[in-house]
């Protein structure tokens, strides 16, 4: 073999030997040298021993590119779109409506004659979102029986924020969920007694009676969503448990109803409940009104001490207080929303009367009247009290009157802030007016907030020689109590025999 059949041999060796695929890339030496050539060919750029390496790279991605899919994943639907989603069936307005049956009377609220005094007043979520609310509440309306609907507010949240509707139910359940609390007691009672179980003597304290639908705290009904557009929320009623637990606690919301409440002391229900204590809390506080625009609804049969204070209607002979007025003076509001007891209710209940015992005669009656320990009455002030007798907390004003334009006053909007709810704000225009609350739901505290302290541990049972268990006495210990014991006995009958013979000869 001469030299030239080696070289060719070696030549087609070394070939085979850039033909090899990479075990990474899975490219060979002899294409990319093959199209690094080319593109030096094809674009001959000036110094090319200094470029080659970054050719070399182009040349690689390039090819690397080419070899990948064209197709694109879909991106993944967001919140945003999906909300978007909903929001656009607020838009939507259905074929087989007839527009004659919109000119009826509805008790959907006229939210952008709402929106437009708020902006007057410097207050509001913005045109575009209130328009949006709107459409939520006609979308709430129609799935509902509501005889009456407002807005009632927005309470913000660290994930998502509630918007609050108030509303009449028409048909409503006005009965208290207490029957159903005494039969699960009674059933309870029956099975003790058939167990013949030893029965312990400590007694509960009392429980509140929760407020039946339409009266005191649980008058309105409130629905919430986090978004227009996202399905409404029946809130469940109040009960006065949680509102005096509400009253000690300061949380502030998530967003989400099914949340529980982790606080001292401990809240009786999740978040949901919570959110509905802070309502009734705030409507009590903030909800005020012109003086005279609503009067007392007497109903026939009502006491005159028992007039249903939380039943009134418009006073169709109100005239109005100009707005310049209103500005003015705050006894030119009053509360329309009965005031919360400290027992967590509006009305007073008597804890110390069973229900059983109310029809009794007058003489027991008499007698338990005149017993220290029955409890006052706790009376709260009466409906339509002006504002101006709110008290003064952390020496700050409860209210804040302020005038929306002292450039053109005769066309300006009265708008009083409450100083103690932050976030909640009223209106009044002639005879127009409105209340509403945009806050973190939470009551102002003067300073920084400090939570209770815990009650101090309960004291160990106290260690006396009569009840502290002993060591079992031995054989021998228990003979000598024997002996001693007999005879103390025989000394004791020996001094008895002689005090009868003593007698004897007396």
């Amino acid at each position: 073999m001469d030299g030239k059949e080696e070289r060719v041999q070696s030549a087609a060796a070394f070939k085979s030997y850039m033909l090899k695929n990479s075990t990474k890339s899975n490219l060979n030496l002899y294409d990319h040298l093959t199209r690094l050539l080319t593109k030096l060919m094809d674009e001959q750029p000036q110094n090319p021993v200094d470029v080659i390496e970054d050719i070399s790279s182009d040349v690689k991605r390039g090819l690397l590119e080419e070899m990948q899919s064209t197709l694109q994943d879909l991106p993944e639907t967001t919140a945003d779109v999906e909300l978007a989603k909903q929001q656009r069936l607020l838009f939507t307005r259905p074929k087989d409506v007839d527009h004659e049956e919109e000119l009826v009377e509805t008790p959907l609220p006229n939210v952008s004659e709402l929106s437009f005094y708020l902006e007057q007043a410097g207050v509001g979520l913005g045109r575009e979102e209130m328009q949006r609310i709107f459409l939520a509440l006609k979308q709430l309306v129609e799935s509902q029986l509501l005889l009456q609907c407002r807005l009632w507010g927005k309470i913000l949240g660290t994930e998502n924020s509630y918007i609050v509707a108030e509303a009449v139910v028409e048909g409503d359940d006005h009965s208290i969920d207490e029957p159903a609390e005494e039969e699960e007691r009674e059933a309870d009672t029956q099975e003790n007694e058939i167990d013949q179980l030893p029965q312990s003597t400590y007694k509960p304290p009392s429980v509140v009676p929760k407020e039946a639908t339409g009266t005191g705290a649980n008058k309105f009904v409130y629905y919430v969503c986090n978004e227009p557009g996202l399905p409404w929320v029946k809130l469940p009623s109040v009960s006065p448990a949680q509102i005096t637990a509400a009253r000690q606690i300061r949380k502030i919301f998530t967003g989400k109803l099914d949340t529980p409440i982790v606080s001292y002391p401990p809240f009786p229900g999740n978040e949901a409940n919570y959110l509905r204590a802070q309502i009734a809390r705030i409507s009590a506080g903030t909800q005020v009104s012109p003086q005279g625009f609503y009067q007392v609804l007497e109903e026939e049969g009502d006491e005159e001490d028992e007039v249903s204070q939380s039943n009134y209607e418009p006073n169709p002979d109100f005239e109005g207080i100009p707005a310049a007025e209103m500005a003015e003076s705050l006894s030119n509001w009053v509360h329309h929303v009965q005031h919360i007891l400290l027992q967590g209710r509006c009305t007073w209940v008597n804890l110390a009367v069973k229900p059983g015992e109310e029809s009794n005669e007058e003489g027991e009656a008499d007698e338990k009247e005149e017993e220290p320990d029955e409890p006052e009455p706790e009376v709260g002030p009466p409906m339509f009290t002006p504002i101006s007798q709110d008290a003064e907390m952390f020496n700050t004003p409860p209210w804040s009157l302020s005038l929306s334009s002292t450039l053109t006053s005769q066309h300006a909007v009265a708008v009083l802030r409450s100083n103690l709810w932050p976030g909640a704000y009223a209106y009044a225009c002639g005879k127009k007016f409105d209340n509403i609350y945009i806050g973190w739901g939470l009551k102002y505290t003067g300073g920084g907030y400090t939570p209770p302290v815990l009650p101090l541990p309960q004291k160990e049972y106290p260690s006396v020689p009569e009840i502290t268990e002993a060591l079992d006495p031995s054989l021998e210990e228990e003979q000598t109590l024997k002996e001693a014991l007999e005879e103390q006995q025989a000394v004791r009958e020996e001094m008895e025999a002689t005090e009868e013979e003593e007698e004897e000869d007396d």
